[in-house]
Parts: structure tokens; C-alpha cells; sequence
């Protein structure tokens, strides 16, 4: 793997904190020298020169510090530990074994190792190596593994003859491939740290990517799988405590140990019937782990600056803004306000959820056209593409083509940086998430309307009552990854009178898992539907956090159109069309919304993909559960050739859910309607309509435009400022 590192970067503990609480940084630089950080307020992060450029307001007065620095490693890849492994004569024949599946060959991979014993497997087959008078002594098979099936891999050995046998034999075959040899002076470990998927406990190596089930250790010497077995002196079983980072040991001598870097749990065994789709209720049947050579948990780093956020710190969005001699960085956060207030009337929700799914996405879109654009507009440098080291996003795989689930935001994130640029996008900026969501909190610091910020995890935490004080909440341009908490605290804000602003596209769309165990992971499991970057195996649909089955709000009975009277359509490349405003915008009831607007063409110009209805597009339908009373005020038109139908509408190639034609079903829909406890909802439908909040025209150039002008009108009467 590649380990370039940055400069300097680093990050906090939190996404958010509040007045009177610590924020944590933890910093790494790419050699050992001085460093600078210093506050500063995010106010746009948008380098576009095109657009209102990149803005912060210097707030070194509240913290500028310099500290030395040093480089501090990150530890990647996912493994089992056993401090202490069953105590046995050095002279006791003794057999150890586990079950392995794996579709990724690379290099040598440890499966099971106990002291100075490890059984591994690369591309020749399985091998054990061991510590001989002479010298390290190693075994082979010659026989690779048989990919995406499961084996039973052994090695037994006894010190009193020297005698050593590496094993592995197919599920359902008969053959059993055997290496043996002869060693003088054998000696066993005993009460030595075992390791599952890797060895060396003080500096983890050599780790295996793919799942292993029921290591055991075995006092005897086997050679025969089909008689009576010897007694058992360990013997792991990973159904236990599936939703925890706990190994479990049922044998007598109670060797438990954990797991390093959160594999995955709750997958299919050898032995699993199909009889059940849920590891709740057969955890038999998913006693298997996956582990990964990238999976990773926590980077560790230790702490280099501890903060307290002033008493009177307005709530924002802010950033520790880091240099040295070599670079700069900025580590986004927010700052809520105080639990007892003032607030603000208008809060604006961060999509810390959908930042932390798609972070360190690596694209390969990192190309020459797109670095020089970056050097040129002075945007991050830094991309994902080159610097797996901090660890990939839920929109990559593993080296064995499964795909990630487990996100930390315990890490460095390059794609949550002011100035990322996600595209090289030919009619705009190309940003997306944290970035673009600024275009927003920009138009809001140049309309002088005063907001709050919260976060996804804020809410998942505090519910409902963290938006009691709340006249308006706005969105992002994509809070696409939401909990049953977030979806149910929205719920009841609406239903309780407060005022929704659905500012994005392709909204409330996956099902996340978290646990106040692991605040800063998030799960998710792609089931079946949804325009997915991977697809979960069967049976595997199920959380390991929280046993939940995973995959589209929709498949979960919560389409986005009961929350937001719009779901996602349809999707293309990063382009954007325009709005039409149809009939109903002009009905009385709702033609306060575009006063000011001359026209019927609502964003055909923005700084994302130039246009307003663009990239991912929702619609109503009320079969999913857009409210009766519900307007479509607008819709795009003329959808980019790019432009399809998502997959969860399509029944097959001639049929749509909807009955409708595909085609129609590319679309978005700018909707309104009321909620009976006096809230009400305005919901955009599509990820680049914050883009066009800012009009690039010569003429127009600045925060005016059709776009917003229909935000400011709704924000402000919902409001109350009208």
C-alpha cells in the first residue's frame, strides 16, 4: 500500500461541541518539527474564483498556538487478540485449527498464530512457520486455497517425535491436501498471546483479508478429522457476542480476548442453512468474521492540543486552521449554542452522517486536469486518490472487492476540507458534502439571517428536544445517511409544528447502525435496492451493531417522501438542468414563495454542475407517502443525456413501480405542503440547488437570482421575519 502521508494534518476528537466543552485535536506531521494553529470561522468553502471564493474570518485571538510536532502512525488492518493463550506442557502434542474463506490472494497473510507459531496462507496455499534451533522452520501445502470457499486449515505437532503437519481440506471434499516435517527440539508455546489474522502482537503484521470461524486449540495430535477429536483447550466462538468486540473462548480455560480495528461480524458461516436472513435469530449460522487489511478503527494518535470553546462563541461552523514549514491543513467543526441559549430561529442541520459515509472517498478521478485546476483556484491538494494510508470511505471496497461498511471519524478526512474539490466539473466548482454545503452558510452570512448549527450526530444523540427551539430547519444539499433517531426527531419536529427546509437531493436515503459503545462509527449494510457502490451478500443485510436489517429507508418501510414529500428518481453525471414553475405556483396560497421571481425558469446557472436540478433529483409520489395536501411547484426539465432512472423504481426493463414511463421518472420536484400541527415542509429535489444560490452571470453576479430569491422568501416567512 501506498504510505504517503500529508504534511500536516490530523483530527478531533468530535464533530461539535459547545460552549464550555473541549475540543481535542490530535496532530501528525510528515516530520518532526514546529507547527501553528491557529481559530478560524468557515464561511465559504468554495475556491471557485467564478464564485465567492474561499472565505474565513481570522479568529487567532481566540486560539493561536505553536506546538512542536511529529509524525504518529496509523495502524491499518482488523484483527483478533488473546492476551493469554491456554497455559500446556512445552512437551504435549497439540493441534491447532480454524475454518477460512477468502476471494483475495495476495501476499503471505496470517490465519492463526500463538506465540512464535503462525499458520498463514498466500498464493502458494497454507503454511506454518515456527521457531526451530536453527532457525525459523516453515511448511507448505502447495496447494492454493479454493477461493470463496470454505476450508478447514490445521497444523498439528509433537514435540516428543518432532513431528509437524500442515492441513487443509475443501468443504464437501473428500481430499485432504497434508505437508509434514521433522524438528528437532520442538517446543510449543504455552500461555502466549494468540492472534487471529495476524501476528506479532506489539506490531501487528502480516493481515488477512477474508473471514475465518472457530479457531480452536486441541490437546493432541490429529490426523484424522472424522474420529473421535482430542479435548479441547481453546476454542473461540465468534457467534458470541456478535454485536460486540468481544471473543469468546467456551473452552476451560476461559482465554477471551478482543478485536482490533472493527471487522465485520454477523456474516455467514460454513455452516449456515439459509434457514434465517438474520444473525439475531440463528447466530449459529453467522459465526464467521471478516477480516480486512484496511479496516480501521481508530488512528490513537495522541492528543497535542486540548481547547475550550469560549462561553460567548456564536454557533457556526469553524475549522483549526494548521501550518508548517511543508503545508496547511484545516480540521472542520462546529460549534453549537449553549444548551440554555439564545438561539437563533433558523438552524441549519450538518450532514455529519453522509460527510463521515463518503469520507476519503477515493474516485481515481485525481488526475492531471483535476490537480492543476486545484493548484489554480488554491483548492485542497490533497486527495484521496493518493493517500490511502488515512484509510477509505463506505463507497470503496476491500482488497477482496467486499465493500466497506464501517466508517470512523477517527481519523484524518480529506474529503471534509473548505476547498476539496470532488469533480473537475466543467460548468462549476465540482464540490460536494462539507464543501459545498458552505455555499449554503455563506448565502445565509450574506442575507444577514442568523442561524445555528447542529449536527446528525447532535441529533441522533439528543432527539427531539435538540430542535424544540427551532423555528426553521434547514438542510444540506445531500443528508443522505440518517438513524432511526434522526429520521424519528425530524418526524416529530415536523408533525409538532416546526418548519422543515429540504435543501439537497437524493435525502434520507440509507439506513445507518451506531452505538453509544463506538460514538464515533458508523454502520451501514447496502441490501437489496438502491443505487448502490456495492452490494452486501446474502444474508448479510443485517447491522452488526445493532442487528438491524440495513440498506434503503424505503426498504425499511421509511421512504424519504413521508418526511420530505420528495425521494430520489433519478441521477446522472454532475450536471444540472433547470426548473419550470407549473400552475400551482401562482395559486395564491403559495405565490409568496416566488415573489420577485420574473419568469417561469427557476436556476439554469449555479456553481454546481450549472444548474439548479442537477446530479441526484427526487419527486413526489404519494404511494411512498408524499402527504395529500402536497403542491409540485416546479420540476426540471431537459435532464442530461447522463440522466437515469434509479434502479428501486424499475420493476424491469419495460415496467416501473410507478407506472410510469422510465423516462418521466428522471426528475425533480420542488414541493410544498403543510403538517396539521402548523409546521409545514419545502422540500428542493436536487443535490445542486445550494450550488445556484450564488448566480455566476456577469450581470447577476452574486447571492440574487430566481434561486434565492424563492430560498429567502421561504426562510424568512417561516421564520416569522416577513
Amino acid at each position: 500500500m501506498n504510505q504517503a502521508v500529508l504534511p500536516i494534518t490530523g483530527y478531533l476528537d468530535r464533530f461539535s461541541a459547545r460552549p464550555g466543552e473541549d475540543v481535542v485535536a490530535r496532530i501528525s506531521l510528515g516530520t518532526v518539527g514546529p507547527y501553528r494553529v491557529r481559530l478560524v470561522r468557515v464561511i465559504c468553502g468554495d475556491p471557485n474564483p467564478d464564485g465567492p471564493g474561499m472565505q474565513f474570518q481570522d479568529l487567532s485571538a481566540r486560539l493561536d498556538r505553536t506546538l512542536q510536532g511529529r509524525p504518529q502512525p496509523i495502524h491499518l488492518g482488523s484483527y483478533g487478540l488473546v492476551p493469554k493463550g491456554p497455559a500446556r506442557s512445552f512437551m504435549a502434542s497439540c493441534t491447532w485449527t480454524v475454518l477460512v474463506w477468502t476471494a483475495h490472494v495476495g501476499g503471505a497473510a496470517t490465519l492463526f498464530s500463538d506465540g512464535h507459531l503462525r499458520i498463514g496462507s498466500d498464493s502458494a496455499g497454507v503454511f506454518a512457520e515456527l521457531a526451530g534451533s536453527n532457525g525459523p522452520v516453515r511448511i507448505n501445502t502447495d496447494v492454493p486455497l479454493r477461493p470463496r470457499q470454505w476450508h478447514r486449515v490445521w497444523l498439528s505437532a509433537d514435540p516428543s517425535t518432532g513431528q509437524l503437519v500442515i492441513g487443509q481440506q475443501a468443504a464437501g471434499s473428500p481430499d485432504i491436501v497434508q505437508a509434514s516435517d521433522q524438528l528437532n527440539d520442538l517446543r510449543l508455546p504455552s500461555a502466549a498471546p494468540v492472534m487471529f489474522a495476524a501476528d506479532t502482537p506489539s506490531a501487528p503484521r502480516h493481515h488477512f483479508t477474508g473471514k475465518l470461524e472457530a479457531p480452536a486449540i486441541l490437546a493432541g495430535f490429529v490426523t484424522d478429522w472424522s474420529a473421535p477429536l482430542p479435548p479441547v483447550l481453546a476454542a473461540w466462538d465468534f457467534s458470541i457476542g456478535i454485536s460486540t468486540q468481544v471473543i469468546t473462548d467456551t473452552g476451560p480455560n476461559a482465554c477471551h480476548g478482543h478485536l482490533v480495528n472493527i471487522p465485520n461480524r454477523g456474516m455467514v458461516g460454513a455452516g449456515w442453512t439459509g434457514k434465517e436472513m438474520c444473525w439475531r435469530h440463528k447466530p449459529e449460522d453467522y459465526a464467521a468474521i471478516q477480516f480486512h487489511d484496511g479496516d480501521l478503527d481508530d488512528c490513537g494518535w495522541a492528543a497535542d492540543l486540548t481547547w475550550t470553546v469560549p462561553p460567548d462563541m456564536p454557533s457556526g461552523a469553524y475549522a483549526l486552521h494548521l501550518t508548517c514549514n511543508e503545508g496547511q491543513d484545516h480540521i472542520p467543526f462546529y460549534v453549537l449554542p449553549n444548551r440554555t441559549g439564545p438561539f437563533a430561529s433558523v438552524v441549519f442541520l450538518a450532514s455529519t452522517f453522509t460527510y463521515q459515509a463518503y469520507a476519503n472517498h477515493a474516485r481515481g478521478n485525481a488526475d492531471a486536469p483535476y490537480k492543476a485546476r486545484a493548484t489554480a483556484w488554491g483548492a485542497s491538494p490533497y486527495n484521496p486518490d493518493d493517500y490511502p494510508i488515512y484509510g477509505r470511505s463506505t463507497y470503496n471496497r476491500h482488497a477482496d472487492n467486499s465493500g466497506i461498511s464501517i466508517s470512523s471519524r477517527r481519523r484524518p478526512i480529506l474529503t471534509m476540507r473548505p476547498g476539496f474539490l470532488t469533480f473537475d466539473d466543467a460548468r462549476g466548482s465540482g464540490l460536494r458534502h462539507y464543501p459545498a454545503d458552505t455555499h449554503l452558510l455563506a448565502w445565509l452570512e450574506a442575507k444577514g439571517i442568523a442561524f445555528d448549527v447542529i449536527t446528525d450526530e447532535d441529533l441522533d444523540n439528543e432527539g427531539p428536544a435538540l430542535l424544540a427551539p427551532y423555528r426553521v430547519l434547514l438542510t444540506g444539499s445531500h443528508p443522505e445517511y440518517h438513524t432511526l433517531g434522526t429520521l424519528d426527531a425530524l418526524q416529530r419536529y415536523t408533525d409538532n409544528g416546526g418548519k422543515l427546509a429540504y435543501l439537497g437531493g437524493n435525502g434520507f436515503y440509507w439506513r445507518l447502525a451506531r452505538v453509544p459503545e463506538l460514538p464515533h462509527i458508523i454502520e451501514l449494510r447496502r441490501a437489496e435496492g438502491g443505487i448502490r457502490a456495492w452490494q452486501a451478500e446474502p444474508g448479510e443485510y443485517y447491522h452488526q451493531l445493532d442487528g438491524q436489517y440495513g440498506g434503503l429507508w424505503r426498504r425499511n418501510r421509511r421512504p424519504p417522501q413521508m418526511l420530505a414529500g420528495v425521494g430520489f428518481s433519478g441521477q446522472g453525471k454532475f450536471e444540472g438542468t433547470y426548473y419550470r414553475r407549473l400552475p400551482a405556483s401562482y395559486d395564491p396560497n403559495y405565490a409568496w414563495m416566488f415573489a420577485g421571481i420574473d419568469g417561469e425558469i427557476i436556476g439554469d446557472y449555479g456553481l454546481s454542475g450549472g444548474g439548479a436540478a442537477g446530479f441526484e433529483l427526487d419527486r413526489a409520489d404519494p404511494v411512498l407517502g408524499t402527504p395529500t395536501n402536497a403542491v409540485i411547484l416546479a420540476r426540471s426539465e431537459n435532464p442530461p443525456a447522463s440522466f437515469v432512472t434509479v434502479p428501486e423504481e424499475l420493476l424491469s426493463h419495460l415496467h416501473t413501480v410507478s407506472g410510469e414511463e422510465a423516462d418521466a421518472l428522471m426528475r425533480g420536484e420542488i414541493v410544498y405542503f403543510d403538517t396539521e400541527s402548523g409546521g409545514a415542509v419545502f422540500a428542493v429535489g436536487s443535490i445542486t440547488f445550494c450550488g445556484s444560490l450564488w448566480n455566476p452571470a456577469p450581470a447577476n453576479r452574486g447571492f440574487n437570482g430566481p434561486v434565492s430569491c424563492l430560498l429567502e422568501n421561504v426562510v424568512r416567512k417561516f421564520a416569522g421575519q416577513t
